[in-house]
Order: C-alpha cells, then sequence, then structure tokens
C-alpha cells in the first residue's frame, strides 16, 4: 500500500505563504471598495449642490464627459488587438454606466437621498443573493435590507413615482454594471475597460445634457464643480472598483454595496446639513455589520 509522505517545512512554509499573501490582497481590495464608496458619496452631494446651476442631466454630462477624458488621457487605451466579445463588453458596459448614472440623478432631483440609494441598492442585494452559494450570505442579505429600509423610511411617505421607478432601474443597472465592471477588468489590461466604457458612456449622455441644459454647461464655475464630481463619482470609485473586482467575488462585493446608503447619510449630514436621527444611527450599524460579515464569510469559506 502507498503511504503518504507528509509535506517538507519548505512546503508548508510556502502554502502558509500564499494564504497570507492572498488574505492581504483581499483586505486591500476591501480597502479599495470602502475608498470608492465614501469617494462617490461625497461627491454625489456636491453634484446635488450643482442641480440648481445644469440640472440632473446637465451634471450627469459634465461628470461623465470629464471623467472619460482624464482616463483616456491616463490610461491611453490601445483600440487594437480585441476580439469582438470584448468590445461587446465596453458598449454594455457604458451603456449601463450611463443608464445608472443619469436614472439616479434623475431620482435624487424627485426624491430624498436616502430613499434613492435604498432603492437602488436592491439591485446590487438581489445580485448578492443569486450569485452567492452559502446559505450565511442570505443572513447578511437580509441584514442589509433591513437595514437600508430602515435607513430610507422617513423618505418613503408620498415618494414620486417617477423618481422611484428612476432608483429601481438604476439599481438593476448598478448590478449589470457590478457584472461587467468584472468582466471589463479580466479583458483589459489595467483601467482601459474603464476609460473606453466611460466614453461610451459620455458619448451617449452629452446629447442629453446639452438638449436640457444648454449654455449652463459652459459655465467656468459649473465646469469646475463638475470636475471635481467627475474626480469624486466616477474616476476614482469606479478604478478602485475596477480593481477589486479582480480579487474580491461578485456576491462579496455587491454585499459590501450596502455601505453605500451609511456612506450617503455621512455625506449628507456633512455636506448637505441633513441630520442623523437614532434610527439612521442603527441602521448604518446594520449595513456596515452586513458587509463586515460578508467580506469575513467571503474570505474565510465558511
Amino acid at each position: 500500500m502507498p503511504v503518504a509522505v507528509p509535506p517538507s517545512e519548505e512546503v508548508r512554509r510556502a502554502e502558509r505563504a500564499d494564504r497570507a499573501n492572498g488574505s492581504r490582497s483581499r483586505m486591500m481590495s476591501v480597502g479599495l471598495v470602502i475608498g470608492g464608496i465614501i469617494s462617490l458619496q461625497f461627491g454625489s452631494s456636491v453634484a446635488v449642490l450643482l442641480f440648481p446651476r445644469a440640472g440632473a442631466l446637465g451634471v450627469v454630462t459634465l461628470r461623465l464627459v470629464v471623467a472619460a477624458l482624464v482616463l483616456l488621457v491616463a490610461c491611453r487605451p490601445k483600440l487594437r488587438g480585441y476580439s469582438r466579445g470584448d468590445w461587446a463588453t465596453v458598449v454594455g458596459f457604458g451603456f449601463a454606466l450611463a443608464g445608472m448614472n443619469s436614472l439616479f440623478y434623475l431620482a435624487i432631483d424627485r426624491i430624498p437621498l436616502g430613499a434613492a440609494v435604498t432603492l437602488e441598492f436592491l439591485g446590487p442585494l438581489v445580485l448578492s443573493i443569486v450569485t452567492s452559494r452559502r446559505a450565511l450570505s442570505l443572513v447578511w442579505a437580509a441584514l442589509a435590507l433591513g437595514g437600508v429600509a430602515l435607513l430610507g423610511r422617513e423618505g418613503f411617505d408620498g415618494l414620486n413615482l417617477f423618481g422611484a421607478g428612476c432608483a429601481l432601474t438604476a439599481g438593476a443597472l448598478w448590478a449589470a454594471y457590478i457584472l461587467l465592471s468584472a468582466r471589463a477588468g479580466q479583458r483589459f489590461p489595467q483601467a482601459d475597460g474603464l476609460a473606453l466604457a466611460m466614453t461610451v458612456a459620455a458619448v451617449l449622455t452629452l446629447p442629453l445634457g446639452i438638449t436640457t441644459s444648454g449654455a449652463a454647461l459652459l459655465d467656468p464655475v459649473t465646469i469646475g464643480l463638475g470636475a471635481a464630481v467627475a474626480m469624486m463619482s466616477s474616476v476614482l470609485p469606479y478604478t478602485l472598483e475596477l480593481l477589486a473586482l479582480r480579487k474580491l467575488p461578485a456576491s462579496g462585493f455587491a454585499v459590501m454595496m450596502s455601505l453605500e446608503p451609511a456612506a450617503a447619510a455621512t455625506a449628507g449630514f456633512l455636506v448637505l446639513h441633513q441630520s442623523l436621527g437614532m434610527a439612521e444611527v442603527a441602521a448604518i450599524g446594520m449595513v456596515v455589520l452586513a458587509s463586515v460579515g460578508a467580506v469575513r464569510s467571503a474570505s474565510s469559506g465558511h
């Protein structure tokens, strides 16, 4: 009978090093996601201040056009050597970006920010349940859902139906964005896929922005604030998320997005001077706990 030979000390050391490197890589990806969430929500707060100047679609246009220009200059993506499937991914990614951002800004122009973020989050939440194979993920998803429902309960009375519909549709496109961002990160080097997709999104929204806002888009102050929104809400968070999705599973990433309502409430308090009650604080604790639990479950395999 063959006798199993125990692994040598060198092999055991190499295995421990691989596990440690994998853990550090996952934790770094978690940090990238959290940084992107904070940047995105503070950028959204600044965008709200811009609505009186350029309107919701005008702000979206400024944001995506500036972001596309910055990414094209920084990445200088090559256009040759890609398959039809690669380009289909980029175009789909661009449509998701354009639709998600446009619909969300239309939503927060009509309904409270907390309610809009809560409704939009249902997209990633459903994705986390569908893509996860662990029963414990359902517990974290349920806890996150309870938290975002509690956070948005104050704003659900008398919601504008069009605004609520925009938020829900933006959530579906958010789920598509998560999947397409991960696919683009696998098919294109660095952030090239994001740069190309952002260009597609900018081209799609430019006619809408010009039609609705016109000369307001040429105001120097509006352009400057729009550039700040683009960096905070598009360039930085989408780049960080794309890099993170190369290491994090889509299910864990989707549940981590439960931090979005909490970050939105914090940004609203600091930038827009929106007060936080005990219910909102409790909701923030619930979504943070759900996110931490989801990440630890994904990392440990339990």
